[in-house]
């Protein structure tokens, strides 16, 4: 009897420190799981350090390793599709090198997918222990505000580790979109999934590849792929600003005209121009991302480009 198979796709950027101890910790938990066999799929995104020897020694001595080395950076989004689109298990799971999603989790989520039929079990931090307040505070903000805008809900909290089956996974990379958020994806293809809460858990090696804007560039990105709820709003904001600059005329006459009032001098002219100034350049800002998006996606560039893999070295 055939036994089902598990692939761990693991996205690496300069894990040099953290991947021995990834690699100890996922065997050791497929040693437990006695019936399954495993698959590791190292994607290596243009790491700068020896991540990518790292990875050649860990093929080398495990016929269960395999790798996907890029050209260059594409990104972590393109990193997991790469890893979804290349490996060859029944159940696809995503995972971190930095061991902050832990592998102890993965029994249980098999099991929930086994024994109680769903089709996806995700992970999500209860809470965000070692993480800069003003991190957590944003975080949070965002997922307010996506959940208001979008009409695919986005769990506060969740993270891309999680266990699908292949009919999930092929759903995922049947959308060849360029400009990615996974996290939307996955909500966006649906199916049953678990959610399993957990305390946060801090680098085991390393520095953390999010910074704060990069963060903030990867929110706005969530918010354009799946919600054009902004674009409504910029409409909204200049018909308000128009029927303000109408009222505004009218007062300006009546002062002027019947009152004898003169009108206020230039300081709260140039106020005024500021700030109509300021509320157009938003709005086309707005205007401005979206068509970016649409732009790039015209283009049909490849989400990643390979560079080598596990076949082009000798064992």
């Amino acid at each position: 009897m055939k036994k089902d198979k598990i692939s761990v796709i693991v996205s690496c950027y300069n894990e040099e420190a953290s991947l021995p101890y990834f690699y100890k910790e996922i065997t050791t938990v497929a040693s437990e799981m006695k019936e399954i066999d495993f698959e590791f799929m190292f994607v290596n995104d243009g790491s700068k350090d020896k991540t990518l020897e790292v990875i050649k020694d860990l093929a080398k001595k495990d016929n269960r390793v395999r790798f996907i080395s890029f050209s260059r950076n594409f990104g972590k989004e393109a990193a997991m599709y790469a890893g979804l689109e290349n490996v060859t298990g029944d159940y696809i799971t995503l995972m971190d090198a930095d061991l902050q999603d832990p592998p102890s989790m993965l029994p249980e989520m098999f099991r929930l997918i086994k024994e109680e039929g769903y089709d996806s079990v995700g992970t999500r931090r209860v809470s965000r222990k070692g993480e800069p307040p003003i991190r957590s505070f944003f975080a949070r903000c965002f997922y307010k505000i996506i959940n208001k805008m979008s009409k695919v809900e986005m769990v506060d909290g969740a993270r891309d580790y999680r266990l699908m089956t292949k009919q999930v996974v092929d759903s995922i990379i049947s959308l060849k979109e360029y400009n990615r958020y996974s996290k939307g994806l996955f909500s966006f293809v649906g199916f049953e999934t678990k959610w399993l809460e957990y305390e946060n858990v801090e680098r085991v090696a390393g520095e953390s590849k999010w910074s704060f804007w990069k963060l903030f560039k990867y929110a706005i990105e969530g918010i354009v792929a799946f919600t054009t709820l902004p674009l409504s709003i910029a409409a909204v904001i200049g018909v308000l600003m128009c029927l303000i600059a109408f009222i505004a005329i009218i007062v300006i006459i009546v002062k002027t005209l019947i009152l004898g009032d003169p009108v206020g001098g230039w300081p709260s002219m140039v106020c005024i121009l500021l700030f109509v100034s300021g509320i157009q350049l938003l709005c086309m800002g707005i205007i401005g991302q979206y068509l970016a998006k649409t732009y790039l996606e015209t283009k049909k560039r490849p989400i990643y480009i390979v560079k080598e893999t596990e076949k082009d070295i000798e064992k």
